[in-house]
């Protein structure tokens, strides 16, 4: 594959200017009536996250957005524990049923997401009646339970599960939540994958984590990789969530983890992709939130959109990590951008209520933005 100069395409102007001179290019005119996926078909698939607003509102315009963009899609929060199932055998299939029929209507690759977290649970799932802590047998039948539920219901349909997500607390091994404090160990995970083969055996099967580029998690994670495929857990892939900034995280460390784990024989997926804009919020507080408040002016800079500058290192900041993607190709199965839209995006309000960013590939408008353009280039470029 000849190397690919990412300001080839770009002037040395503002942003405005890198979208017009793309748009005159003849690779520019044929992504109008195709989308991000077709500039990738060869390479890997590209997905979005639904959410659950897209689903309630059935907002013709942007499903028909996702239709063209995309080929693969992600519940970004209708199949989460909490809100499948709010309490204890009361299930609410409502929005995940959608998920599904608009996947298979418009025939998507579907992914399931998540299985197993901590977060996002129902309020009850770990206690008793009396919000005592519940015992690990008990524990044990909820969680098959759950993935038994939700997988046979959607049994045939679903291609990729996103089996656990986020259990390894960065450079001290496993996370301490109440699945492992219940269970006694990390016992739940390989317990989780082994049931959801069970469920779908012909089913992708993820581990789902961020801060992927940290080489204490990497480190930690491939010795689970290798104890796994040693026992026979059937983990087939690893999920890197694309959570990144416009100069963090380094780079290189991310792309030496797509590399530990495709040889220990793992596919890569990158998950949950977006493109923080604003300044870093623990940078001037740590991770105090009630303390950010006094902060929110400084840390929700561009109210009223982004300065071209920014919007030119927004622009770059995607064509890095695509960039990584291509020279990874054969290992990638799946890009996927969490959101579709700036205005829907969990960026918008975190960790300090009312901000606005602008993470991803498509304006508040729904309309392409430079980002996108680029990102699109660099996928033709490799047919």
């Amino acid at each position: 594959m000849r190397k690919i100069n990412r300001r080839s395409f770009l002037t040395a102007s503002a942003a405005a200017l890198a979208l017009s001179h793309l748009k005159g290019c003849a690779i520019t005119n044929a992504i109008q009536k195709t989308g991000l996926k077709d500039a990738y078909g060869a390479d890997f698939l590209i997905g979005t996250a639904i959410s659950n607003h897209t689903l309630e509102t059935q907002n013709s315009e942007l499903l028909g957005l996702i239709d063209r963009e995309f080929n693969t899609i992600t519940a970004e929060n209708c199949m989460k524990s909490g809100e499948i199932q709010p309490s204890q055998g009361n299930w609410d299939w409502a929005l995940a049923d959608r998920f599904i029929n608009f996947g298979v209507e418009h025939k998507k690759t579907i992914v399931g997401h998540a299985l197993v977290w901590h977060s996002q649970v129902p309020g009850d799932f770990f206690v008793d009646a009396n919000d005592n802590q519940i015992s690990r047998d008990e524990l044990i039948r909820r969680m098959d339970t759950h993935i038994q539920t939700l997988m046979e219901r959607y049994q045939g349909k679903v291609s990729i599960w996103d089996v656990v997500n986020e259990a390894i607390d960065e450079d001290q091994g496993w996370r301490q939540s109440p699945w492992y404090e219940i269970f006694g160990s990390a016992e739940y995970m390989e317990r989780a994958f082994h049931l959801a083969h069970e469920m779908e055996p012909d089913a992708h099967l993820l581990y789902n984590d961020y801060n992927m580029h940290n080489p204490g998690k990497r480190s930690f994670l491939v010795d689970v990789i290798r104890d796994y495929k040693r026992r026979g857990v059937p983990m087939n892939a690893i999920g890197l969530q694309g959570h990144v900034g416009l100069d963090f995280p380094n780079l290189t460390e991310f792309e030496r983890s797509i590399e530990a784990y495709a040889a220990e024989g793992m596919r890569i997926h990158i998950t949950e992709m977006d493109v923080d804009a604003l300044p870093v919020a623990w940078e001037h507080t740590g991770a105090e939130i009630s303390a950010l408040e006094e902060y929110a002016e400084e840390l929700d800079p561009y109210r009223d959109g982004l300065p071209a500058a920014i919007e030119q290192q927004l622009t770059d900041r995607y064509v890095e990590m695509f960039e990584m993607f291509i020279r990874h190709r054969n290992k990638i199965d799946r890009v996927t951008t969490w959101g579709t839209y700036d205005g829907e995006s969990w960026k918008n309000d975190f960790p300090v209520q009312g901000r606005t960013n602008y993470p991803l590939l498509f304006d508040r408008s729904r309309q392409r933005k430079p980002a996108y353009y680029a990102v699109a280039d660099l996928g033709s470029q490799t047919r």
